[in-house]
């Protein structure tokens, strides 16, 4: 069973993100994606910079950001077939409730960028555990409309990127797992 609710601990160890093209509504209701977003907020934070933002993008906006997507993967590859701009629109429109996370450090800070960016990584990941623990599924998506310069500019203001955009709603299918790393490869004890 993955994201078993019946503790904490075993929210954690059945984390499973749902495959952003399988969500299906409900999603959460405003009350409920404003708690996502503020456990969301209690991320490790050196410096207390808040170094993240988050743009819900509502469902009555979703054709805009169709055509945002349509108009700029075009504009980057002129010749794109019938299939690679179904994706854009298919994209768009997945799952009932959308969030644009961003990696937004503060310029000029003590705190080194990276600490920062992993930071935003962190608040994502609340994020996606906050939603799973409401008993809705989540999946976490970067892909090109994260590195386009005209999408990024849509959402993100100067500095910032786009760390990912956050699907969220019911699991319309059986989830499957995915390989994992064997213990043994990614831990190891110090010894020198």
């Amino acid at each position: 069973m993955f994201n078993d609710r019946s503790s904490p601990l075993s929210l954690l160890q059945t984390r499973r993100s749902g495959k952003p093209r399988d969500l299906i509504a409900p999603g959460p209701d405003e009350g409920q994606l404003r708690t996502i977003l503020e456990v969301a907020q209690r991320t490790p934070d050196h410096g207390k910079l808040a170094p993240w933002r988050f743009v819900i993008v509502p469902l009555e906006k979703r054709d805009a950001l169709a055509a945002l997507l349509e108009t700029a993967y075009r504009a980057e590859k002129p010749d794109a077939g019938r299939l690679e701009m179904e994706s854009m629109r298919q994209f768009a429109h997945q799952a009932p409730t959308l969030v644009v996370a961003l990696s937004a450090p503060v310029e000029g800070s003590k705190i080194p960028v990276w600490e920062q960016e992993l930071s935003a990584g962190a608040a994502i990941m609340n994020l996606l555990h906050a939603a799973h623990a409401l008993g809705f599924a989540a999946g976490w998506l970067t892909g090109w409309p994260s590195y386009n310069e005209d999408v990024r500019a849509a959402f993100a203001k100067a500095g910032e990127r786009i760390a990912g955009f956050i699907f969220i709603g019911t699991a319309g299918r059986e989830q499957e797992e995915r390989p994992r790393p064997e213990y043994d490869n990614i831990v190891s004890v110090w010894d020198r």
